[in-house]
């Protein structure tokens, strides 16, 4: 918010500036102008300028023609609202609504209908909003280094939580509040609303590496919210508990990784064999015990599964983006 702040200030002095040495009425409403089109992103920033000039021009013929056929009444303007800001809405030009009204705003300001007072208003239109779109297409500071803090507090609460669900397992009558699941689901949530505005940021569309990363790891948080649910049935410690232990251990290191080794994988496909070979549980508490931990073990291959599906592999090449 800090940089945008600063391109509205130098869009608006640029456009009350250029106003002035053309000798445009109205100056300052060139300024106004450019404060309403600056934008947080290049593409967002293209997007609602074409929308903004477009809905003015379909506005300044609206009120053209209400100011000459009614008059220069207050209450046309709000007729003009009336018949405006629908049809805006509805042809996908509704962030131009705003712009749109102040032009005719000033068109009734200026109690006239000439081709003198249409021009003025196209050239405060075309000014405030053309420095404010060289603005938007300036120089945008770079989100790799906060995404990357966002990617490193996301792998560390994985780790917590895994490290949580082990010793779970281990002990049932241990405690968690669960305080890492909140904060992993907000630094994931961040980290892919500011993905997305990286790439509305770049100038050539294209797939942002860290989108991909961060809906990874939603789609992984939302295998670990079903495990939580399997592992909270775990009410006393059995064998076949320990062994799902033993992965979540190694999930503490494997999370922190940008290859996927599959490893993990392997080891739970021996787990899910050895499983098949046990003798039936005996008892109902055992046999509920058991089918939790039949659950959670495949919960936690669809996890694996969405890790094998994004990441690169062990052997590929090293200038793998990042996962």
């Amino acid at each position: 918010m800090g940089f945008r702040v600063i391109k509205t200030a130098a869009a608006t002095l640029a456009a009350i500036y250029t106003a002035y040495l053309l000798g445009v009425d109205n100056p300052l409403a060139a300024g106004l102008l450019a404060i309403l089109g600056v934008e947080t992103t290049r593409w967002r920033g293209i997007k609602v300028v074409v929308a903004r000039f477009v809905a003015s021009i379909l506005g300044l013929l609206l009120a053209s023609l209400l100011f000459g056929l009614i008059g220069f009444h207050i209450w046309v303007l709000a007729v003009y609202i009336l018949i405006a800001f629908p049809i805006l809405g509805r042809t996908g030009l509704k962030d131009g609504i705003v712009t749109g009204a102040v032009i005719v705003f000033h068109l009734f300001a200026r109690d006239e209908v000439t081709v003198h007072a249409l021009v003025t208003e196209l050239e405060l239109l075309t000014i405030g909003l053309g420095w404010a779109t060289l603005f938007n297409l300036a120089y945008m500071p770079k989100a790799n280094k906060a995404l990357t803090s966002l990617r490193v507090s996301t792998e560390r609460g994985f780790s917590a939580i895994f490290r949580h669900l082990a010793e779970h397992l281990r002990h049932p009558d241990s405690i968690w509040g669960g305080e890492e699941m909140l904060q992993t689901e907000a630094a994931i949530e961040e980290g892919i609303a500011l993905a997305q505005r990286a790439r509305e940021n770049r100038l050539i569309p294209q797939d942002e590496p860290w989108q991909l990363y961060f809906q990874m790891r939603r789609q992984q948080l939302d295998s670990i919210q079903l495990m939580m649910e399997c592992v909270a049935l775990v009410s006393r410690h059995v064998p076949q508990a320990e062994l799902i232990a033993v992965l979540f251990d190694r999930l503490q290191q494997d999370v922190k990784s940008e290859y996927y080794e599959g490893e993990t994988e392997r080891m739970l496909t021996e787990l899910e064999k050895g499983f098949r070979n046990m003798a039936l549980p005996v008892t109902r508490e055992e046999f509920e015990i058991r089918s939790a931990l039949f659950h959670l073990s495949r919960e936690l291959r669809r996890f694996l599964g969405v890790a094998g599906r994004q990441k690169k592999r062990k052997s590929t090449s090293a200038q793998a983006i990042i996962q």
